[in-house]
């Protein structure tokens, strides 16, 4: 119920008005108070209580909350435990980087449509390609939808922005298939528990975290199929040996995968070469972990060394730098060049839709596509002379 009151304002003659609405907060049942100031009429006022009203009936309660403070809120109360790790520092750092440096000290409420487009104008404007504007802006409608859901605000300010940006093409890199087997050879040279892991890389397309995670237990020598349902998280296993395991990279990275019989049998001498490794360690071995890749000790592989290897084995064989996620591009221009599908390299990778695995393969199946119609065309040549 509103109650309406005329006053003065200091130093003026002209009357104004005041609504005060009384209502029971649903949670506390405790009496709670809205009111605003500066009408010129009291219909004025009584218009704009019964909009307030309205909004508290519906649960829309419009609040002097910092757009900054339900940030943080949004993260710890409904985003950390409920998405990976990776997607949650991402939010994370959008927000920090981003988001609140613009915004500053802004309310929820006052985030309209037309200052949010001028944000992402912003963000086009500093050179940061659309890709990148596109992961920002996902952080912000998804906050919003939560605010609206929450009755925090009725409509999101995000919805049908026009998002900016020049589409940088993604270069792949790879290991060319006629250098693999002398990256391989020179790693082995290089150290064979180096080698072992590359290898199986190159032959799964697995992330190294997806790997450095593989216990024995992953790998099914029956059905020769590799079971990839978690990641090792490298930051956290420096500090704390109990968290080591962390979740794969997104929902669609769980998944089962079979590999050749020859990746089957260095993993049958490679489970041999560890049985030596845990006789002659004996407690010393890190049996616990029951890890594929690791060290001599069974310890988990760091990154560092990893980084390291990787730089110094591909100096070695005269191969230009590359990252180690090169490996999982690799394994992905293989399988186009044997013949496979996009479809059949999407789920092997374990990419969330064909569409991503198209956009960062589509011009290399072209390349690929060229050279099977120049065969073709020489072939042709060949058999109508």
């Amino acid at each position: 119920m509103a109650t309406f009151h005329k006053y003065k304002k200091k130093g003026s003659n002209k009357d104004f008005w005041e609504y005060r609405i009384y209502y029971k907060d649903p949670i506390t049942r405790k009496t709670r108070e809205k009111s605003k100031k500066g009408f010129k009429s009291k219909p004025e006022a009584k218009l704009a209580a019964e909009e307030v009203e309205r909004q508290i009936r519906e649960g829309y309660e419009t609040t002097e909350e910092p757009l900054k403070s339900f940030l943080t809120n949004w993260l710890v109360e409904y985003k950390k435990d409920s998405v990976a790790k990776n997607t949650f520092e991402l939010h994370e750092r959008n927000i920090k980087n981003h988001i609140t440096p613009y915004f500053k000290n802004i309310l929820l409420k006052d985030v309209k449509p037309i200052m949010y487009q001028k944000f992402i104008n912003h963000l086009s404007g500093q050179g940061y390609s659309k890709r990148t504007i596109e992961i920002i802006h996902g952080t912000m409608y998804s906050s919003f939808e939560k605010a609206v859901l929450l009755g925090k605000i009725q409509k999101n300010p995000c919805y049908g922005v026009t998002i900016k940006g020049v589409e940088k093409e993604r270069e792949v890199k790879f290991i060319e298939s006629e250098h693999i087997a002398k990256f391989l050879k020179t790693a082995y040279e290089y150290d064979y528990v180096y080698w072992i892991f590359y290898k199986v890389l190159i032959e799964t397309g697995m992330r190294k975290g997806e790997a450095a995670a593989l216990q024995w237990t992953d790998i099914d020598f029956k059905d020769k199929t590799i079971n990839i349902n978690k990641s090792l998280d490298f930051k956290e296993a420096s500090k704390d040996k109990q968290k080591i395991f962390g979740d794969v990279k997104t929902y669609n990275s769980k998944r089962v995968i079979t590999m050749s019989q020859a990746l089957a049998n260095d993993l049958h001498f490679h489970k041999k070469f560890q049985n030596q490794n845990k006789t002659a360690l004996n407690e010393d071995y890190h049996f616990d972990l029951n890890l594929v890749l690791c060290r001599n000790d069974g310890n988990y592989m760091p990154k560092s060394s990893l980084f390291n290897s990787f730089a110094k084995i591909l100096k070695k064989c005269g191969l230009p730098s590359l990252p180690i996620h090169s490996t999982r591009h690799t394994h992905a221009v293989l399988l186009l060049e044997s013949g496979a599908d996009m479809k059949y390299v999407q789920e092997r990778l374990g990419h969330g839709s064909i569409q991503i695995t198209s956009d960062v393969y589509s011009h290399i199946s072209k390349k690929i596509e060229k050279d099977r119609m120049d065969k073709f065309e020489n072939y042709m040549k060949n058999v109508l002379e």
